[in-house]
């Protein structure tokens, strides 16, 4: 009896590791928002690490976390260190592009809940004289992401922060506050 249960087990486990690992290695995830404003009204605010406190969706999830800042205050070469509650976690993001009114390049590493290394772009597209806003995601998954893929919907949760974080962005911009 005992054999048989742990050859079932086996098998179970065996069959679990083959579709964890036909899982995609890579994924990317996109949010967007029109906001009626020029890309130049929109732009500091993302372009300022400082200014995502205000409209940042992982600052409500805990109005506790810690931030740090590094190099210059807007721009390339910005960084921002935060350590928060579970679901905001610890990590690094520093803005390795910057194009005025553009687009925005970040290298995002994560070190708790789970460490891992993303790249994170905003696009601002001119549509007369509004902007759209597309903030994505993109990065590499390994078996215990591909894993946890299979449990949970990270871009349905992930995406639903961005799409929290881009409502809260169109309000602050179209209010006229200033980055």
């Amino acid at each position: 009896m005992f054999k048989k249960i742990l050859i079932a087990l086996v098998v179970v486990v065996g069959v679990f590791a083959v579709i964890v690992s036909r899982q995609p290695s890579e994924f990317r995830m996109t949010r967007s928002a029109v906001i009626t404003a020029l890309p130049a009204a929109v732009f500091p605010h993302v372009n300022n690490l400082r200014a995502w406190d205000a409209w940042s969706p992982w600052v409500k999830l805990d109005p506790n976390a810690t931030s740090s800042f590094e190099g210059p205050a807007a721009g390339k070469g910005a960084i921002m260190k935060w350590s928060g509650n579970m679901q905001v976690g610890e990590g690094t993001m520093a803005i390795t592009e910057s194009h005025p009114n553009d687009r925005i390049v970040f290298q995002l590493d994560f070190v708790k809940p789970m460490p891992a290394s993303n790249i994170a772009e905003f696009t601002f597209t001119p549509q007369g004289k509004q902007t759209l806003v597309t903030w994505s995601m993109s990065g590499h998954s390994n078996f215990i992401g591909k894993a946890m893929s299979l449990i949970m919907n990270c871009d349905k949760m992930v995406g639903g922060q961005f799409e929290k974080g881009l409502a809260d962005l169109k309000s602050i911009v179209e209010a006229g506050k200033k980055a």
